[in-house]
């Protein structure tokens, strides 16, 4: 049985090596992505402080529809092009949005959420999985160290998706 260790560091490079090393124990040897897409949603939301929302959006071939996740209910649907993670699926290319009142298109899930950053999950054969989309209630929680340590946790996450 995995069992997550408390991450006690204001560090964000610290916190995303430790999280990056409990993610992959917690997905070792599980080939079950939905298991893995909803553990990992939850470590993260766990171990990441200030965030409001923190999952998956998986693409069907059409639009992106709410996949595992942790926070208050979601949208369901979200076109590609449309709002932050649709703009992140289309252009297969990290948001990290300082304030999503000022992003042209924003979809408000959730009023409470402020800033965001949005990792699109591209499969080993260039087809698109899905995005990781993590909300927070603060402006400007998010800069390149967190991209830096989400693009990483999202490749461990996206090794195990087949």
């Amino acid at each position: 049985m995995f069992e997550a260790k408390a991450l006690a560091t204001d560090d964000k490079a610290t916190l995303y090596a430790e999280l990056l090393q409990q993610a992959k124990g917690l997905m070792h040897g599980e080939t079950n992505t939905i298991a893995n897409a909803a553990n990992f949603a939850a470590l993260i939301y766990d171990a990441v402080p200030d965030l409001n929302w923190a999952g998956f959006y998986l693409f069907d071939g059409t639009e992106l529809v709410v996949g595992p996740f942790q926070g208050k209910p979601a949208c369901i649907r979200i076109a590609l092009g449309r709002g932050v993670c649709g703009t992140a699926a289309q252009t297969r290319q990290t948001q990290v949005i300082r304030d999503v009142h000022d992003f042209d298109g924003h979809i408000a899930c959730d009023a409470a959420s402020n800033s965001e950053i949005v990792v699109p999950l591209v499969k080993a054969d260039g087809s698109l999985f899905g995005v990781w989309d993590v909300d927070s209630p603060s402006v400007a929680r998010f800069d390149d160290e967190d991209r830096r340590g989400m693009e990483a946790l999202c490749e461990v996450f996206m090794a195990t998706v087949a």
